[in-house]
């Protein structure tokens, strides 16, 4: 799995001109699915996101995760982070995973951010998305759970 995580004031996303997803402070996280991740992958990247440390504290140092700051999550999914650019000039996706695999694996993720008491939203897997973000810093760390 790849996680691009990018520390936000605020984030949204709309589908068919509609804001569906919207959070203030806290991740907007763009995530791809390889084919061979398993509930293994999920349950390392969410270990690593809910204990990330990159919220300052009181003296202006990252920190703080995100259940310090009472944050929430905007999560969407994103094949293209599997794309492969090597040969030619159009990406090939076939490292992506397929929606079968793909989707419970994305919805395993959400969910157990869930569990851990963080507020989590999301686009449509597979929709034409407008996502919106202020990102706060810039931050903005990569997990790859392949690395």
């Amino acid at each position: 799995m790849r996680a691009v995580i990018q520390r936000v004031s605020e984030a949204s996303v709309k589908i068919n001109g509609e804001i569906t997803g919207a959070i203030a402070q806290g991740y907007m996280i763009l995530l791809g699915i390889h084919t061979e991740d398993t509930q293994a992958d999920v349950e390392y990247l969410i270990g690593k996101i809910a204990k990330l440390r990159v919220f300052e504290d009181d003296e202006g140092k990252m920190n703080r995760s995100i259940a310090a700051v009472s944050g929430s999550i905007l999560s969407i999914s994103q094949f293209t982070l599997y794309a492969e650019t090597k040969k030619g000039n159009r990406p090939s996706f076939i490292k992506a995973a397929r929606p079968e695999i793909a989707i419970p694996l994305y919805d395993a993720f959400n969910e157990g951010l869930r569990q851990l008491a963080i507020p989590v939203v999301t686009g449509e897997f597979g929709a034409d998305m407008k996502v919106s973000l202020v990102n706060d810093g810039p931050v903005t760390i990569i997990f790859d759970t392949r690395e």
